[in-house]
Formats: structure tokens, sequence, C-alpha cells
């Protein structure tokens, strides 16, 4: 018996020595989680025996955990390298096999698609439609789009003006309005809008003081009235301008065009009837751009006329010109978005992470992946910070949670028990030649 209670004290020791040094080896890598021995001790008790006299028969090993804690995220500099801060697994599939890891050592290949290190599975998330919305709950396989953003006409234009009250009114019966002549008007802002071709086109809004708290605002595309008529040389159609009224506290009360467009917003300018284009050999030529429909609409709610010089923040207005991809971005919620020379950005999928009810329960499979099995539960997808799934950081990678100092430990630890053990067998054969002696 007591060479059977040697052999198993040996064997669990040898277990724990092959986990430790698996520990050891993979203390490099990435999303590795460390495992444990865990052991049994034996028993060969009848089910009507007295315990008070019963021997052990050794000890077995009842089962190798892994400790799934949080291992440390560092930086990388690599843009596809992702570490979890919380629980989850990233999803990778293989031909439609599923497997889970902590390792976010990603990259892409050939055709956009994101894979593992070893390109063999593809990483899992959400897709997006034609808006650039995530469409949520079926897995798909994540791909860097790489094609143009098409350019988007212009249809909105915000701006924050203040107009200087102090500024000498301008009598246009004297001095008409020519926007080759700085003192025919006030002020003068630029703003670039887009054709549905994504061509840029300068749109010019002048401004003229002409009475106590009266403005009139000329706007002119490409150096033209909207519809593409000359205001100066030949065929020269004077601009009609849209007039603007304030309040004695500097607040704008109004905003009236001389044709008014139907269901224009409350203090807005509305440039409609855009023809985009040149005149080539005396024929207007669109080249096939046009302008949004409905025109363009310039909101001039947040204009004001205080004593101060008159001036404009930055504005913003919805078009662009067509973009080329400059680079990718990853944010804490997984998803990726693509950066355009345009200074455009739209999302192009979403990574989906999983979690298990028992992720003792999941086998491990090699290269830092596991796999679902009946124990662990079935898995559950959800975008990162959802519920208890961590946020998902880029350019960084998990470092494995191996801790050296403590392995080291163990190791001389799982060294005296086997040697022990092996004592023991020592001891017990000594006897045993004592006693043949004996005979």
């Amino acid at each position: 018996m007591s060479f059977n209670i040697g052999l198993s004290g040996l064997y669990a020791a040898n277990k724990q020595l092959d986990v430790t040094g698996n520990n050891i080896a993979n203390a490099a890598t990435t999303g590795f989680k460390a495992s444990r021995a865990e052991f049994a001790d034996i028993y060969s008790a009848s089910k009507l025996g007295t315990g008070s006299k019963t021997i052990g028969s050794g000890v077995n090993l009842a089962a190798v955990s892994q400790n799934f804690g949080q291992g440390a995220v560092n930086n990388t500099g690599n843009l596809l390298d992702m570490g979890i801060q919380g629980s989850g697994f990233f999803v990778l599939s293989d031909n439609g096999a599923l497997s889970y890891t902590r390792a976010g050592t990603f990259k892409a290949d050939k055709d956009g698609f994101v894979t593992s290190s070893d390109g063999t599975a593809r990483l899992q998330g959400y897709g997006v439609d034609a808006n650039g919305n995530i469409v949520n709950g079926v897995l798909t396989d994540l791909r860097i789009d790489t094609s143009n953003l098409a350019p988007k006409a212009t249809g909105s234009v915000t701006s924050e003006i203040n107009l200087n009250s102090s500024s000498d009114a301008i009598d246009q019966s004297k001095i008409p309005f020519d926007p080759n002549e700085s003192t025919s008007y006030t002020k003068k802002f630029s703003t670039m809008v887009y054709d549905t071709q994504g061509n840029a086109h300068p749109m010019d809004q002048y401004m003229v003081k002409t009475g106590g708290n009266t403005w009139s605002t000329y706007t002119l595309i490409d150096g033209r009235n909207p519809d593409g008529t000359p205001v100066s040389g030949d065929g020269a159609v004077a601009p009609v301008p849209s007039t603007m009224t304030f309040d004695s506290a500097g607040g704008l009360t109004g905003v009236t065009q001389p044709d008014p467009v139907k269901d224009q917003l409350e203090n807005t300018l509305v440039v409609s009837g855009w023809k985009p284009g040149a005149m080539i050999n005396g024929k207007w030529d669109t080249n096939g751009a046009e302008a949004k429909p409905g025109g363009i609409v310039i909101n001039m709610a947040k204009t004001t006329q205080y004593n101060t010089d008159s001036s404009r923040n930055p504005p913003t207005q919805d078009g662009y010109a067509t973009g080329q991809i400059n680079n990718l971005t990853i944010d804490g919620s997984g998803v990726m978005f693509a950066n355009f020379s345009n200074n455009q950005s739209r999302a192009i999928g979403q990574i989906s992470l999983a979690s298990f009810t028992n992720e003792q329960g999941l086998q491990p499979v090699g290269g830092t992946a596991w796999k679902e099995t009946y124990a662990s539960g079935v898995a559950g997808y959800d975008a990162p910070k959802i519920g208890s799934l961590g946020a998902i950081q880029s350019n960084s990678l998990e470092d494995s949670n191996v801790n050296l100092t403590n392995e080291l430990v163990d190791l001389i630890k799982a060294q005296s028990n086997y040697q022990a053990n092996a004592k023991t067998i020592s001891t017990q054969s000594t006897i045993m030649q004592t006693i043949i002696q004996m005979t």
C-alpha cells in the first residue's frame, strides 16, 4: 500500500511541476491565463466501514483550473492590437467554428478581414448599414473597408456671426452693391460648399449695413448668382439681397427673403436654384453635378449685432468631397472608425465580446484560445462596455497574468513534494528488504 501511496504522490507532484512549468513557459504569452493543479485525497473504506481507522490510499489530480484574472494592458502602438480591460473574450470564427481568446494580436489579411495572428480565424463583430449605423444582433466577419467615401452635397450651413452695430450705414442709392468694390459692402464671409460630385464651391456672403438695426445679405456662389448668372460683365444680373433686422438689444428679429421658399425655417436663408457648373463656349455646363434638392439652408439664428468687430466663428456645413481612407481608430466600445482625407469618419463595424456563466468550464484548445463546452454554458454576445463585459483598449495588448514569483515558489514546493514522496517509496523499500532478511 505504501508503494502505491508514494507513487500517487510522485504522480501528483509531477503534474504540479508540469502545470507550474507551463505557467512559467507562458509568462510572456499575450492573453495567457495561469493554471493551477488541484488535488484530492483517496480513501478506500467500504460503505459499512467506520472512519476511525481508515488510512488514505494516496492522492489524485482533481482538476487543473485557470485564473481568468485581469492581466496588465500595455501600449504597443500597433493599431490592430487590442486588449480587454475587464471580463469578456474576443470571438473568432474559423469557417464557422467559434473559439474565444483574450489575445488581441490581430492583423488584416489581403481582403481586409481582421484575423488572428496566424491568419486562420476571423474576428467577429457587428456590421454596419449603408448609413454607417451599427447592426446589432448578428455576428459577422469584421472587415476594414478601404473604399472611398462618396461625396455629399451641402444641404445646411450654420454660422455664428456678430455684425458690428457701430459700422457706418451704406447708402445703396449712391453706392450700389458690387462684389468687386469693397466700399459697397461692410463685411464678407466665405464658406466652402459641395455639389453632388464632391466639387468644392466658395459661397460668399456680403453683409451690408443699410440702416439702424438693418442689414442686407447678398449670397454668391463661384462669384455668380446661385442660378449661374454673372453679377458683372455681359449678361449681368444684379443680385437680390435678403434682409436681416435686429432689436435694440442686438438680437436677430427676422430674416426676409425676396423670393420666399416654401416651408422655410425661421431665421434662415435658403439658397435655392443653385446650378453648379461653369460657362463653356457661351453655354452653362454642369458636367452632371447638381446641388442638393431643396437648396442650401443657412441658419442665421445665432447672428447678433453688438458693438464689437464683425466676425464669425468657424461655420459648420454637412457637405464634403470624396474621401480616401487615412487611418483607422477603435474606441472603448469596440466601434471601428475609418477616418478619411475629407475630415469625415464613419463606423465600419463593432467588435463583439463573449461571456460565459462558468469560465472554468471552457476547454483550452491552444493558441491562447478556448472552446465552449456544456460545463461553460452557452456564450452570450454583446458590445464592449455592456453589462460585465470590459472595454476595448486599442493599440494595446493584455499581458499574461502569470506571477513569476509565485510560480518559482510553487516550483520549489513541487520539487520538495516529489522528493518527499520518493523518500516514502525508498523507506518502504528498505523496510521490505529488512523483512526479507529476517526470513
